[in-house]
């Protein structure tokens, strides 16, 4: 006798994901079709004119030496971003893990940042550094370092480093600090038995079983970095000075709304969207191989 359930209404299930698919389709897929096609168009800013160009659009990117200019600033200001922020956000969480009195206070008080939208972080590091009122500014004038973010592009870089950095830190303590706590302390006992140290605990025991958090926030960072900074950039810098803060997707925007060249800056979102996608895959094919699930 065959006891498999069968479930003959073919119509709930589709009924069920249609909700997750409409949202899919309108919010991801035909946004990133009418990027593409209108990347093989030049048109005129007010939409009245239209031309099919091809790849033209992409050809003239690969000839332009600004966009690989922007091209390394992102892969340095997204990689920065992502290593500060996994780095400080375990080392917080650690610290937190170890709290016993006003544990939860320490832990709300690090979460909060999360609620900031990326636009106020940005402000609230732009007026602590600004080389005028700044706080943070003037403590560097103290030690000697003459701080001016709004003409020094090494300046303004770090200083919007350090607000994505801080805007994103927050999230990953949320995931480093539940991994932790999910680590059974037997193992550490076991460990501390064994005559291993604080530092080697850590690092043969607790880290390894952190990997496959430490390798989800991984991928989350990147894309926080290439994505989501824009609010932080253009608050803080608008892409200056002059382009030394000016990632890719900083760039879409200014040529696509600024610039008003629009087949010009889908081409550059379509690229951003390969790259993305391709650093993805890197991830999950190689750096995937050293997580222990």
């Amino acid at each position: 006798m065959d006891n498999k359930p069968v479930f003959h209404n073919t119509l709930l299930p589709l009924m069920l994901l249609a909700p997750q698919l409409i949202i899919t389709f309108v919010f991801f897929l035909w946004p990133a079709g009418q990027a593409v096609w209108q990347s093989t168009l030049l048109e005129d800013p007010f939409g009245l004119n239209t031309e099919f160009v091809g790849l033209s659009n992409f050809f003239e990117l690969f000839e332009d030496s600004s966009y690989f200019e922007t091209f390394s600033t992102t892969i340095f200001f997204s990689f920065a971003v992502a290593v500060l922020a996994l780095s400080v956000s375990l080392l917080l969480a650690v610290m937190a893990d170890h709290v016993i009195k006003g544990a939860t206070t320490y832990k709300t008080l690090l979460i909060w940042p999360y609620a900031v939208a990326p636009a106020v972080a940005g402000v609230l590091w732009l007026f602590m550094f600004n080389p005028t009122v700044g706080v943070l500014a003037h403590a560097l004038s103290a030690m000697g370092v003459d701080w001016n973010p709004f003409i020094n592009g090494s300046h303004g870089m770090t200083m919007v480093v350090i607000a994505a950095t801080w805007k994103q830190i927050s999230y990953n303590f949320l995931f480093f600090l539940a991994g932790l706590q999910s680590i059974p302390r037997s193992l550490i006992e076991a460990g501390a038995i064994d005559g291993a140290g604080p530092a080697k605990r850590f690092f043969t025991i607790i880290f390894p079983l952190l990997s496959p958090t430490s390798f989800f926030l991984l991928v989350i960072n990147l894309v926080y970095a290439f994505f989501d900074t824009f609010g932080v950039i253009h608050a803080m810098t608008q892409g200056g000075p002059g382009s030394s803060t000016t990632t890719l997707v900083y760039k879409v925007y200014s040529d696509g709304f600024v610039g008003l060249n629009l087949g010009s800056s889908a081409a550059q979102s379509v690229l951003l969207m390969i790259l993305v996608g391709i650093l993805t895959v890197i991830q999950f094919r190689y750096v995937e191989k050293k997580v222990a699930y």
